[in-house]
């Protein structure tokens, strides 16, 4: 544990040069109050307090903006390291890889925390200006944050894998952007063709929700949408989160962690130095 903390130490320390924190909280900070404006004009409307719409809204913005954020802290940790020439300097030390990708996780999870929680925060203290009533969304907010840092951890472990697959950073960068359109826009469109094209057949009522559940960024939403009993909002995937069960999406959104890390980890074990 102290080989790890050492490791997340200088990781944090890094991103702090690399203004990688402040450029995380900013980008959550700005869009999580664009949309806590531009959310808030329904609420009289369905008789939900300001705090939980922009919950809603917010889960839309994590979903594609968290992924992003994991992805570009982590494409060049392995691959940046093979590049720079650091990587046997750092394998010789009494570390073990998988502890190295550890701390490597510990301090970009730090940073995410506090990005995600700056730019939640933002958009809830504007509801609470706005609207007293929007205490009762605190339990709502709370979930998506820890939601929001599970489903960061999935990309990061990702992204950790393509930099140990890659061993250069153009390849690792072109692989991280190929992997955030697959999963955060490609799949989704591609379920869509599906469901048009099988009219309601066996793909719609059986493929569809194991399909969801695979893809940690629907599981994520998912999630959310039922926690809040949403099943109105953000269309389709309202009905789909009112149709699977809670605890289907929760192990999703629990379990992609440690599967990408545990992919993270078998890849960075065949890098040579």
């Amino acid at each position: 544990m102290r080989r790890i903390l050492s490791t997340a130490v200088i990781e944090f320390r890094i991103a702090l040069r690399n203004r990688w924190v402040a450029i995380a909280m900013v980008l959550m900070v700005v869009f999580a109050l664009v949309l806590a404006a531009a959310g808030a004009a329904p609420t009289g409307d369905i008789g939900a307090d300001r705090l939980s719409v922009t919950v809603a809204s917010l889960t839309s913005l994590a979903v594609y903006l968290v992924p992003l954020i994991a992805l570009l802290m982590s494409f060049d940790a392995i691959a940046g390291e093979v590049e720079r020439g650091t990587l046997p300097l750092l394998l010789t030390y009494p570390v073990a890889r998988a502890e190295v990708l550890a701390g490597k996780l510990l301090a970009h999870l730090l940073v995410l925390t506090l990005a995600v929680t700056a730019g939640y925060g933002a958009a809830a203290l504007a509801a609470f200006w706005s609207d007293p009533a929007s205490l009762k969304g605190i339990p709502a907010l709370l979930r998506l944050i820890w939601s929001s840092v599970l489903l960061g951890a999935t990309f990061l472990g990702a992204g950790y894998a393509l930099s140990s697959l890659a061993r250069r950073p153009s390849g690792a960068a072109g692989l991280a952007v190929g992997l955030w359109l697959g999963a955060v826009v490609l799949y989704d469109l591609a379920l869509l063709a599906l469901i048009v094209s099988d009219g309601g057949g066996a793909f719609t009522t059986r493929a569809l929700p194991a399909a969801l559940l695979a893809n940690p960024a629907d599981a994520f939403r998912l999630f959310n949408l039922a926690a809040a009993g949403a099943s109105g909002a953000a269309g389709g995937m309202g009905g789909a989160a009112a149709a699977i069960p809670l605890w289907q999406s929760a192990l999703s959104v629990g379990l992609w962690p440690f599967l990408a890390l545990g992919l993270a980890i078998a890849a960075f074990r065949k890098v040579t130095p």
